[in-house]
């Protein structure tokens, strides 16, 4: 199948310099990339569909943490903004459960659409996980569920909406909150936002939406899903380097089992 009957390469002409570079500009000056209809409405739809056919198979977690996704420090008080918690609470189905013919599949390893990637990223390649698991994930999150409060531990994340609820489900963010090459951890501006003093800004995103995201500096999350229909959000995962896997205690924490 080609590139054109998954993506609207019309209005997205990947494997152009022009929009590599405008998709570039933007990620590097907002710290988001947000190209809406980016997906052919078929393309949409079969996803759905086979998200829908699976969902029964999805692990579901409800977990506590704090927004840095790092063990608790002892040495400073539970309502410190290093330990205060937040709720996460999904599904999640796993690439070994996603169809071998799917179009999502095919997406993740179109080489055209890698090279975008690449370009926009500032980056030389993209490897899939090494494990059967983490490559591509397919996160639903059902009424009452969200994505607290948080940091990423990766650079960049790519992700494709593919359902939105009907109400809530919004994704908030705050860009450059933090410096963590510099180990600068802004606690004063993480407390802010918890309390709800710091007002996020919103990524709108709609059913066949890509957005290429960096949360490491920039904290954010996904409010709580409104009503009875889920929202399901294609995650697509790659390394920098070939032969990576996601370690056996997060894939443990993530999906419930190792492969």
């Amino acid at each position: 199948m080609s590139l054109n009957q998954i993506v609207n390469m019309t209005r997205y002409p990947l494997d152009t310099l022009d929009l590599r570079k405008s998709c570039k500009e933007t990620l590097d000056k907002t710290g988001a990339l947000v190209l809406h209809d980016f997906l052919q409405p078929d393309t949409i739809d079969a996803i759905r569909a086979e998200g829908e056919t699976s969902q029964h198979l999805a692990y579901f977690t409800d977990s506590n943490h704090n927004v840095y996704l790092q063990p608790a420090d002892p040495n400073l008080p539970d309502d410190h903004p290093r330990n205060r918690q937040v709720v996460s609470s999904k599904g999640c189905i796993t690439t070994d459960q996603i169809p071998s013919g799917s179009k999502l599949s095919q997406l993740y390893h179109d080489q055209t659409f890698q090279q975008f990637l690449c370009s926009v990223l500032d980056i030389e390649a993209l490897y899939e996980y090494a494990d059967p698991l983490s490559s591509i994930n397919l996160h639903y999150a059902r009424e009452g569920q969200e994505l607290g409060w948080h940091f990423d531990n990766s650079s960049f994340a790519i992700t494709l909406l593919i359902e939105a609820p009907a109400e809530g489900g919004s994704f908030e963010y705050v860009k450059n909150l933090r410096n963590a090459d510099d180990g600068d951890m802004n606690f004063d501006g993480v407390e802010h936002v918890l309390d709800g003093k710091l007002a996020p800004q919103t990524l709108e995103l709609q059913p066949g939406t890509l957005s290429l995201f960096r949360g490491q500096n920039s904290m954010h999350r996904v409010t709580p899903v409104i009503g009875n229909r889920a929202r399901m959000l294609a995650v697509l995962a790659y390394n920098t380097r070939a032969g990576i896997a996601l370690s056996e205690s997060a894939r443990k924490t993530f999906y419930g089992r190792l492969s």
